[in-house]
């Protein structure tokens, strides 16, 4: 017999040994699709993941970082304060004492920052700081990639909060930036680039 079943059909037209062992790690609660592993006490653990993001769980870790950014308003550049998730590639770069507008990040877990598709402070960064508009989007991508290196989550510990990073303000972040393309951007090129020779 095939281990390859629909999940509704597993139990009719599987190896019984191959579905007995399956039963004993994984309840399939097929009307929500909720996937609930049991512990060792037959305690039901709940680990739903999300509708945009299946792959991924509230418990996974991610990092959420407190930035000093800029915005610009009719000729006038304003200094705000935005939380925003940091990729585990990003993270790694800050640890290397790279200048950031980062003042501090924060290790925690998606379910603790996301509700659903509701964005939420770490009680640990400033409360009058501003999320950033595609948190969700964001914050899973950066979950991702901590699954993906695990061992950028030994950085900042599961729980933990950071601030020794290299800040700096010299050189802005603007969020609201807009790049206006110009015929003074081309790259002038030497006359006999094209033509052969």
């Amino acid at each position: 017999m095939t281990n390859n079943c629909d999940l509704k059909t597993i139990g009719q037209h599987c190896d019984r040994n191959w579905y007995n062992a399956f039963k004993q790690y994984i309840f399939l609660d097929s009307d929500s699709l909720t996937v609930h592993k049991k512990e060792k006490s037959n305690k039901m653990v709940n680990t739903t993941s999300y509708s945009n993001a299946p792959d991924l769980t509230p418990d996974d870790y991610i990092v959420i970082g407190l930035a000093t950014c800029f915005i610009k308003e009719e000729g006038e550049v304003h200094e705000v304060d935005v939380i925003e998730p940091i990729p585990s590639a990003s993270l790694e770069s800050l640890f290397k004492g790279i200048p950031t507008s980062y003042k501090s990040a924060v290790a925690t877990t998606l379910g603790s920052v996301l509700d659903g598709e509701t964005a939420r402070k770490p009680a640990q960064l400033d409360n009058s700081a501003q999320i950033v508009d595609d948190f969700g989007e964001r914050a899973f991508a950066a979950a991702r990639t901590y699954k993906r290196k695990e061992s950028a989550q030994s950085l900042i510990p599961l729980g933990g909060t950071y601030s020794d990073f290299q800040y700096s303000v010299e050189k802005k972040r603007v969020l609201n930036a807009q790049r206006v393309v110009s015929k003074d951007d081309n790259v002038k090129q030497h006359s006999h680039t094209h033509k052969i020779l």
